[in-house]
């Protein structure tokens, strides 16, 4: 399925009018629908960093960075809060902070 899909793919790249008409042409010929064909299109874009993927979208490489990233930022933003409420702690224990004071 995958080899019919790249195939597909390649067929609306390959000089085959990448308008919805071509699609349609392609969907009765070879059977799924003109959007499964627009879908196939747009992910091959996507994955490939194709010619026509806009510049806002991210490959799956791209997403998988970002998704890294994210997971990255937010246990650092965990530690760094933990760190700051375990100073706060020591500094009232040693009494260089009244305890009164501070927020944490």
């Amino acid at each position: 399925m995958a080899e019919f899909r790249r195939q597909i793919v390649e067929l609306v790249r390959a000089g085959r009018d990448p308008r919805d008409l071509a699609r349609r042409d392609l969907a009765r010929e070879f059977e799924p629908s003109a959007q499964a064909i627009r879908n196939w299109v747009a992910q091959a874009d996507r994955t490939e960093g194709g010619r026509a993927a806009k510049a806002e979208t991210l490959t799956a490489a791209e997403r998988e960075e970002l998704t890294r990233l994210r997971r990255e930022v937010r246990q650092l933003r965990l530690e760094r809060d933990i760190l700051s409420k375990a100073a706060a702690w020591f500094a009232r224990e040693i009494g260089a902070v009244p305890s009164g004071s501070s927020g944490s």
